[in-house]
This record gives C-alpha cells, structure tokens and sequence, in this order.
C-alpha cells in the first residue's frame, strides 16, 4: 500500500513535468541547494557562536538574523526537496542513506523548535550560553552537517 502511495507520486503531472524537463529539474535542485547553503550558512557561524567562538560579537543579533536565515534556508529545502523527491519517491523511500537523512534533518528540525521555546531570550543569559542551549548547538551541527553529508551521497549512489 505505501509503495503505492510511493508510485502515485512519481505519476503525478508535476512529478513527471520535473523528470522530462531538460531545465525544470535542475533549476529545482538550484532552489534545493540554496536553501541548503542558507540553512548551513546561518546554522553554522550560530552553533559555532553558541559555543564560544567569535566572542567578542553579541549574540542577540546574530541569535535573530542567523536564526530567521535558517528557517527560510529550511523551508526552501523542504519544499525544493519534496518537489525533487516525487521524481524518485519510491527509490529515495528504499535508500537507507535517504532514510537516516531525513531521521537527521526530522532531529536538526525538532532541536532547533526545542531549543527556540527552552531558551528564552539570549540578551539575560550570562556571558557564556547555558548547557542546554550549548548541547542543543553540537546536536545541531551534527544534524545539519550529517544530513547535507549524506545528501550528496544519495545523489552518487
């Protein structure tokens, strides 16, 4: 039954446009691949700030800007990556690499949810951030790097 649900999505009109088009399909993963580089190129310089580096630059700004960069980068790779993903939904749904990627980006996800409700505001916490928000940022860039990792490795396999 699942597969089936799998197959009705690689049938779809838009799946099929996607698959046959010499310019629809790559300009697709140029949106995918943006929202990738927005969500790595905020997450990252933000984790790594959370964990001390570059002290000497306030936390607040960067909490806000880099924080609302991340979540438009996420929601341009969700929805680039959904259109992508219904050219190959079965074969993606079979790859274990696909799976354990999507468990990654689910965790990078739920972390980052979690940690904006605990963390209250960033201007009262002391000089350096609490535990919490410290392990959230190595769970974070773990989450983040693992599943652009494997990623790129789906589209070699």
């Amino acid at each position: 039954m699942v597969e089936s649900w799998f197959a009705a999505l690689e049938a779809l009109p838009l799946a099929r446009a996607l698959s046959r088009s010499a310019w629809l399909y790559p300009l697709v993963n140029a949106g995918h691949l943006l929202g990738i580089a927005l969500l790595l190129g905020a997450i990252v310089p933000l984790d790594l700030r959370l964990l001390g580096a570059w002290r000497g630059q306030p936390l607040v700004p960067l909490w806000s800007v880099l924080g609302r960069t991340a979540a438009c980068g996420l929601a341009l790779a969700v929805v680039f990556g959904g259109l992508l993903f219904i050219t190959r939904a079965t074969e993606y749904m079979e790859s274990p690499v696909f799976v354990v990627k999507m468990a990654c980006v689910a965790v990078g996800t739920a972390n980052a949810l979690s940690l904006r409700r605990r963390a209250g505001n960033p201007a009262r916490w002391p000089a350096r951030p609490p535990l919490h928000v410290r392990v959230a940022a190595v769970v974070s860039l773990a989450a983040w790097i693992v599943a652009m990792g494997l990623g790129r490795w789906i589209g070699y396999t």
